[in-house]
């Protein structure tokens, strides 16, 4: 008489109960790198505040507007005396012009030991990165281009690109109304130029860059 081999129906349960429970904790993992990477663009987008307050605290001047930089932080900063020091922060968010103040911003703050970075203009590194890495950058709201409704209440506007649409949602939900083309926090397509009132299923994964008022 053959004897048949197999696994029997507590087996198989077993199995399926223990493969459910790699699965969960796969998808649980996941859920929490995606709430550490949020929390960290947030923080990221945040920091911008702390760096124009925290310098305007210490010398009475916007960063990037600041003729007086080489007095205030050494260092040679590339500051030129055609600026106008009128706490008005000029030029795109993600300019690569080094004589734009948005772009000297960031020489100003990492020089005054507010932020880390290279601050040598023009070098490969200097352009501020996200930690998904996107560009960063900050500008006055005056002069901010968008397709309308493109109104900002505040003085700046940090903006922070190449996250994925998930994120931009998750990022407006925590910061302000949920909706990405209200608010003082607002999202764009990277491929486009107008603020996306309604990031789609489909969107979740597409590129966007996120822009928050102050």
């Amino acid at each position: 008489m053959n004897k048949q081999t197999g696994f029997t129906l507590i087996e198989l349960a077993i199995v399926l109960v223990i493969i459910g429970l790699l699965l969960g904790g796969v998808l649980r993992g996941q859920e929490l790198i995606n709430a550490a990477r949020v929390k960290s663009l947030i923080t990221e987008l945040k920091n911008t505040q702390v760096y124009i307050y925290g310098y305007q605290d210490r010398f009475r001047a916007v960063p990037g507007d600041d003729q007086q930089a080489a007095n205030h932080v050494g260092g040679a900063p590339a500051t030129t005396a055609t600026h106008v020091q009128n706490a008005v922060i000029q030029g795109a968010w993600n300019s690569g012009t080094i004589t734009d103040e948005s772009y000297l911003f960031w020489q100003h703050v990492r020089l005054a030991g507010l932020a880390a970075g290279s601050t040598t203009v023009g070098d490969a590194t200097y352009p501020p990165l996200n930690s998904s890495g996107g560009r960063m950058g900050v500008q006055s709201v005056n002069g901010f281009a968008i397709v309308l409704p493109a109104v900002l209440q505040g003085a700046y506007v940090a903006c922070s690109a190449g996250m994925l649409g998930r994120f931009a949602e998750q990022i407006d939900t925590t910061l302000d109304d949920g909706i990405t083309s209200t608010g003082s926090v607002r999202a764009f397509p990277d491929a486009g130029a107008a603020w996306d009132a309604d990031i789609t299923p489909a969107e979740e994964n597409a590129n966007y860059t996120v822009c928050m008022a102050f």
